[in-house]
């Protein structure tokens, strides 16, 4: 079976093919269309091209695994970032030792940060994206679920394993640590 000519076909119709015809080989075409993608969230989070590389066909390989479970619910893609997600923030739980709750007690926010007014996409860009890496990857995970991948408060809990109330105190924490040390950073800039 060529899987060149399935390269037309929705994600969801494909993985029908794949589940009920049992024809594992055109996985390869969802692989082709997310490796880019979930390497790129691999390393965005891992910081490490070959963890990232890694990190990659060990997602890929859980996806597979667990594609006769996919409901639907979401689209593939947010399933499969979610997959991503969870992989990439356990092997930093596990490998580096960074359990969030431990990490934000170590890192209070002043109380009077008050990140309802701000908008994060009407930010510098750029000084955004180099404070990222200074929040927990898990806070920066939140941040790119939220307003990169745009999914629902439900998905993201259920992406990190928590419940959807705790993803929403969680990213309104994300939020305000970014706009304390943006404003920090530019504060110091005027």
């Amino acid at each position: 079976m060529n899987p060149q000519k399935y390269k037309l076909i929705g994600d969801e119709d494909l993985i029908k093919i794949i589940v009920t015809e049992k024809n594992n080989d055109l996985f390869g075409v969802l692989y082709e269309r997310y490796y880019r993608k979930v390497l790129d969230k691999s390393y965005s989070l891992l910081k490490s091209r070959d963890l990232a590389v890694e990190a990659t066909q060990n997602i890929f390989s859980k996806a597979f695994e667990k594609l006769a479970g996919y409901k639907g619910n979401a689209s593939f893609s947010s399933w499969l970032y979610s997959i991503a997600y969870n992989y990439c923030i356990d092997f930093l739980r596990l490998k580096k030792q960074l359990h969030y709750p431990e990490w934000n007690s170590q890192n209070e926010l002043p109380e009077i940060i008050d990140e309802t007014d701000e908008d994060l996409t009407n930010l510098d860009y750029e000084l955004l994206l180099e404070l990222m890496e200074l929040i927990h990857p898990e806070e920066k995970a939140l941040i790119v679920m939220k307003y990169n991948d745009d999914l629902s408060m439900k998905q993201i809990g259920e992406a990190l394993r928590i419940t959807e109330s705790a993803a929403k105190m969680r990213l309104k924490r994300a939020r305000a640590r970014l706009l304390f040390l943006y404003q920090e950073k530019t504060k110091n800039l005027i």
